[in-house]
């Protein structure tokens, strides 16, 4: 056998044995995150199952650069349906899909509900501080918040049946969710608080989620519009539908509160207050507010993000920190003409809908109507 031969050989065997390798991992790995599996370890189990997997990752680091160069994320595939509503495999599945629709929601359920980074775990901790009014302890305690929040249509929190009623005064369990107005389990009797963001923000947020977990396969921005803009494609339905969904059963419903990202950043202590009141607690002493407000800000979120992590770790994460800036205008850091297109799309979308994008979100109108 030639040399050049032999080297082939070598080169397909190790490929082979190396993509082997990555494949126990994974399936390893889903083990290891599903249900409570690793939210319902202590922080030292969940602190060395994060040692294991780097451990696992240096290993792999050859097979993963070569991956990243031959392949891209490519949303058609890496996505499951449920009712034309996509959503990414591996966090959530058909089933876990089917479950979370068929659910019958109940008196003591608050549901926090927002479209893809929206601020839905800051959202889950501000209910969660506010039932215990200031005095929650995840962190003390070395708690996740997906030990004690179902998210309800993804496989790897605590299971709804399963999950802590939160609080005295108000016992509650906090569900978090993504899934549009259409399909989201509703019930006159539980409560439901929306968060809206503003829709380039968002868009800016979700590159650098998917960025964060799919490493040197993250797609270029355009398939990032594509993906963005597309019913099909999108995850839990585009930004535009999303918010028309909730933003119209809010104004029928009075167990919606229609929230503001932008305004939980400039004011924090007064949707506080909103909250509580929404939640029917006895109003909140200022100290008590003040509490919620110190324990649900970025500073102290991002020194105890073990307690607030928005999915386990897993073998292609590159960054696992729980916010990248906390902005209320990342959409600033959008290159001009990519804003431009996003808002002129999202202006469309809306027409005909009462929701106040002008008032909301000015800039994007203005964006639209200047082609900036």
């Amino acid at each position: 056998m030639s040399l050049a031969l032999w080297l082939l050989g070598a080169i397909v065997i190790g490929y082979v044995a190396y993509t082997t390798y990555l494949a126990m991992v994974l399936k390893w790995e889903d083990e290891q995150t599903v249900g409570l599996a690793y939210y319902g370890r202590p922080l030292a189990e969940r602190n060395a199952y994060k040692e294991q997997l780097r451990a696992r990752a240096r290993r792999l680091r050859p097979i993963l650069a070569l991956n990243a160069k031959l392949a891209k994320l490519d949303f058609a595939r890496a996505r499951i349906q449920h009712d034309g509503i996509s959503a990414p495999t591996g966090s959530c599945s058909k089933e876990s899909f089917a479950r979370a629709v068929a659910y019958t929601p109940k008196p003591e359920d608050v549901f926090v509900v927002t479209q893809m980074k929206c601020g839905t775990t800051w959202m889950q901790h501000v209910v969660y501080e506010v039932l215990r009014r200031g005095q929650g302890d995840l962190v003390t305690t070395g708690t996740a918040m997906y030990a004690v929040s179902p998210w309800i249509e993804g496989r790897k929190s605590v299971p709804i049946e399963q999950a802590p009623l939160v609080g005295t005064e108000r016992p509650s369990r906090i569900i978090k969710t993504h899934l549009p107005a259409s399909l989201c389990p509703f019930d006159a009797q539980a409560k439901y608080i929306y968060v809206a963001r503003h829709p380039v923000s968002c868009f800016a947020s979700c590159i650098d989620f998917v960025d964060t977990n799919v490493g040197g396969m993250t797609p270029d921005i355009p398939a990032f519009e594509r993906w963005y803009t597309s019913p099909d494609l999108m995850w839990w339905g585009t930004w535009t539908d999303h918010v028309k969904g909730w933003w119209e059963r809010a104004k029928s419903s009075p167990n919606v509160l229609f929230v503001y990202f932008e305004d939980m950043k400039k004011d924090l202590a007064t949707v506080v207050r909103q909250v509580a009141d929404f939640l029917g607690m006895a109003p909140l002493t200022d100290a008590e507010v003040a509490a919620v407000v110190h324990k649900c800000g970025f500073a102290y979120m991002q020194e105890h993000q073990d307690a607030f992590e928005m999915h386990p770790p897993h073998i292609l994460q590159t960054n696992a920190e729980l916010f990248v800036s906390g902005s209320a205008d990342r959409y600033k850091h959008v290159p001009a003409e990519v804003r431009a297109r996003v808002a002129q799309w999202v202006v469309a979308e809306m027409a005909g809908s009462d929701f106040p994008l002008a008032r909301a979100y000015p800039d994007v109108v203005s964006s639209k109507a200047s082609g900036m």
